[in-house]
């Protein structure tokens, strides 16, 4: 029987712990049996806003294959939402957090230090872009440290605004929900929103009415126009996505974000680049910011940080770092010592494993497989992306309007055959994959295959 269809049962590999069987194995349909007794309780035991995008529980995860309960070996194009870059389980962060584990597991920094997170700090000093002065301070998560960037900026500058762009996505907390895009399902019911966040268009290159070659020119005028009406004197931050995530995996036209960057030097505006998503190698370049010379003042880091720990960080020019006052920054988890050795386990795999090298090449790898279905579909208007960071939009064929039931069924294809993918997108109808790093060649191709044969059915 084809590995592409449920076969009888296979046995898992004998040992609960270490690498995963590097190969794709479907034992039963999914979800399996046992994937949905466990739904069943956690239909009762959580409430519905706490969506599923495949409703399996996982048993163990490792390199490029995600086990389930049932015993299916899953190709992974997700990696917890760009999060296990290095994988779900690998040696250098699992080491280092059991011996972290075996020593201390928590003191919190604000009250007896410990070296791990000056160890983190000094890391993000010496590889974010710019030869500047810089000093970094840890928090747990993506929105967090969005919101203490603006806090930063706001304390630095004396201004209360912040300018962020169409189809942006910065998190699910009060401030980061008004800072981003998309109203359903991230800010619809929640409101009054957090005042002062004005939004700017961004040169989506597929979208823009007047055309690609008219983007760059027009988005930038577009901002100075937003600056000089609200008052630029009044802007703390421009944030933006060096690559939009959440939004559809947008890269913006050649020129734009340098443009942004000096508009906000011109006005005193903190220029803040939010790579949660885009950072920690997963674009083909340490940073996405670096693809096109940006020198952020300040750069936002979480995800990937620490290998599937909770850990985020806000590294920035030390003058503008200044900016809090002492017992203005911190929190009860932020910078946690587990947390923090998982992402020195990161940062020597980024070395030893060259992940930048890696990245790059599943960018090709994936052209070279998905391309000709882009050429050959007019329900996929582009393939578009950097790095490991890529993604192909659905339109309902001859036209440029959005089928998100395409990238639904899509998506659903491909999870039916074992390959976890996930649609995002302002319009939703966008399939973005994010393998690890370090998933196997021959994995990332025939992952690849199964995407092409659902998307090649399309029409």
């Amino acid at each position: 029987m084809s590995i592409f269809e449920p076969s009888s049962p296979v046995a898992a590999p004998a040992s609960p712990h270490g690498q995963p069987e590097q190969r794709r194995i479907l034992v039963t349909e999914l979800p399996g049996p046992r994937s949905m007794a466990l739904q069943q309780r956690r239909d009762r035991a959580l409430p519905p806003g706490l969506g599923t995008t495949l409703p399996v529980f996982v048993e163990r995860a490792g390199g490029g294959i995600i086990v389930d309960v049932d015993g299916n070996h899953l190709i992974d194009f997700a990696s917890g939402i760009a999060v296990t870059s290095v994988g779900a389980s690998a040696p250098a962060v699992v080491g280092r957090v059991q011996e972290q584990a075996a020593t201390f597991t928590h003191t919190c920094f604000l009250v007896t230090e410990y070296e791990g997170y000056v160890d983190v700090a000094d890391w993000l000093n010496e590889h974010t872009p710019g030869e500047h002065a810089k000093t970094t301070a840890l928090f747990s998560t993506g929105a967090e440290a969005i919101e203490n960037a603006v806090k930063i900026a706001r304390a630095s500058t004396g201004r209360p605004g912040v300018v962020v762009f169409d189809h942006a996505y910065h998190g699910r907390s009060l401030l980061t929900m008004a800072m981003t895009a998309k109203e359903k399902p991230y800010k619809a019911g929640f409101g009054p929103l957090a005042t002062d966040v004005h939004r700017a268009p961004f040169p989506y290159p597929l979208r823009w009415p007047t055309g690609v070659e008219h983007a760059t020119e027009e988005a930038l005028a577009a901002l100075e126009e937003l600056l000089e009406r609200v008052g630029a004197e009044n802007i703390a931050a421009i944030v933006v996505e060096p690559v939009q995530g959440e939004g559809g995996f947008v890269v913006p036209t050649t020129g734009f974000l340098p443009g942004v960057q000096e508009i906000a030097r011109g006005h005193g505006i903190v220029f803040v680049a939010d790579e949660v998503q885009s950072g920690m190698a997963r674009t083909g370049s340490l940073f996405a910011s670096e693809h096109e010379g940006l020198v952020p003042d300040l750069i936002v880091t979480a995800k990937a940080l620490a290998g599937g720990l909770p850990l985020s960080a806000v590294t920035g020019r030390a003058e503008v770092m200044a900016g809090a006052a002492p017992g203005g920054l911190g929190g009860t988890y932020a910078g946690n010592p587990l947390a923090c050795a998982a992402a020195l386990g990161v940062f020597e795999m980024v070395q030893t494993h060259d992940l930048v090298s890696r990245a790059q090449r599943i960018e090709r790898v994936v052209r070279e497989r998905l391309e000709p279905v882009v050429a050959e579909s007019l329900a996929v208007a582009e393939l578009r992306g950097r790095g490991a960071m890529m993604a192909v939009e659905l339109v309902r064929p001859g036209t440029l309007d959005p089928d998100p039931e395409a990238a639904a069924a899509v998506s659903a294809a491909c999870h039916r055959q074992g390959v976890l993918t996930l649609v995002c997108g302002t319009f939703g109808n966008v399939i973005r994959m994010l393998p690890p790093l370090v998933i196997d060649e021959d994995l990332l191709v025939e992952g690849l295959d199964v995407l092409a044969a659902a998307l090649r059915e399309l029409v």
